[in-house]
């Protein structure tokens, strides 16, 4: 296991393009919070009784210990930023034989994908420090007082990971089926922005439940939108928050599921 790891850390390290993605995520996730911060500051420091009553009836968010769960959910619809990096290191595997020349060298067919997973799984944690760092800057930025529960919220880091570490999954499996880097991050891009937002908005708009169970939807539905949009319909927010639970144990079935198909179709397919 320490081999697979040292090998692959050596490949992404020295991947310009990986350094080149992860700079974009640890600039968009700090930076998508900080538009979402302004805009809040802005309607609750406006000095008119409108302005006030918005304050007093939103909160803050961005304050702990709420501030985990409002900023894995603005950092989770970046997700695709890291997803590339993913695509394109399983598909220079096949692009650059290097998958087979891993098995020339003794790697096994299990091990190959093992070490995939172990990139997954290491982008994932790098992600989910990074989200860490956000919340906590963002939290202690915003905290007018000493409060007791500055890390009751903060099993959200874990529901972040989950969802990454998910999420990414589903992006390795296209690169790892259509072996195209272009190809295969088109695909990803047009369902993860386009079709699955479309197909869970025709699902609501009909009244069906199926749309919480689309690939990406089904990890989504594990970290739910800030407290302060109960405010504006508080039956469909409990509900929100009633069903994480199922949710993580869908996500973690998804999961397996997707790495048993990797781990079988690369020892059924040919090393070309």
């Amino acid at each position: 296991m320490n081999t697979l790891i040292r090998t692959e850390w050596l490949k992404m390290k020295k991947y310009n393009a990986f350094w080149w993605i992860i700079g974009i995520t640890a600039l968009s996730y700090p930076g998508v919070n900080y538009i979402c911060y302004q805009a809040y500051a802005e309607i609750t420091n406006n000095p008119t009784e409108a302005g006030q009553i918005a304050k007093m009836a939103l909160g803050n968010p961005f304050a702990f210990p709420e501030v985990w769960r409002t900023v894995a959910f603005f950092s989770s619809c970046f997700v695709f930023i890291p997803a590339v990096v993913v695509i394109m290191l399983v598909c220079n595997e096949y692009t650059f034989r290097t998958h087979r020349q891993n098995v020339i060298d003794g790697w096994s067919r299990s091990q190959f994908v093992t070490s995939k997973l172990l990139d997954v799984a290491m982008i994932s944690l790098m992600i989910t420090i990074l989200y860490t760092a956000v919340a906590l800057v963002t939290g202690f930025a915003n905290q007018e007082r000493l409060i007791q529960d500055t890390w009751s919220q903060s099993y959200y880091i874990g529901l972040f990971f989950l969802q990454t570490f998910a999420q990414l999954t589903i992006a390795f499996l296209l690169g790892f089926l259509i072996k195209r880097a272009f190809l295969a991050l088109g695909l990803f891009l047009f369902y993860f922005i386009i079709l699955e937002n479309l197909l869970v908005g025709l699902f609501e708009w009909k009244h069906l439940m199926a749309g919480d169970y689309l690939p990406l939807q089904i990890s989504d539905k594990i970290i739910p939108r800030p407290a302060f949009w109960g405010k504006l319909d508080q039956e469909t927010y409990n509900k929100s928050l009633e069903i994480i639970p199922q949710h993580i144990i869908l996500t973690v079935i998804l999961t397996a599921i997707i790495w048993g198909i990797c781990y079988r179709v690369n020892n059924k397919r040919d090393l070309k």
